[in-house]
């Protein structure tokens, strides 16, 4: 299981991500009416074949995607979570605004 805290605003949103065999049928998640963030995690049970994390500013006329990040293999095995991303720092707009958040990793087999 993949989670995120994602800040903006001084508001923090908590996101759980699961594995899933199709990456395209995972929404995103509108933060704060600003953002859109979508953690994507590929696998079954407790493998991960790897972890895509997208971040996605709210524009006229479509959304535009501020950061990309692919995690690959291999990932820390057991139940206790670790800091997988590190805390990220995304400035993005015409007054660069900042969207905050970092993910952690658990309960991934060997």
């Amino acid at each position: 299981m993949l989670r995120c805290g994602v800040s903006y605003a001084g508001a923090t949103h908590h996101i759980t991500a699961r594995p899933v065999a199709d990456p395209y049928g995972v929404e995103s998640v509108d933060i704060g009416g600003r953002f859109f963030f979508k953690p994507v995690v590929v696998g079954a049970g407790s493998r991960v074949d790897y972890i895509l994390l997208y971040a996605y500013l709210d524009q006229d006329p479509r959304p535009v995607m501020v950061q990309e990040a692919k995690y690959l293999p291999p990932f820390r095995s057991g139940k206790k979570p670790y800091l997988l991303t590190g805390e990220q720092h995304l400035y993005a707009g015409p007054v660069e605004r900042e969207l905050i958040y970092r993910c952690w990793l658990r309960g991934v087999g060997p």
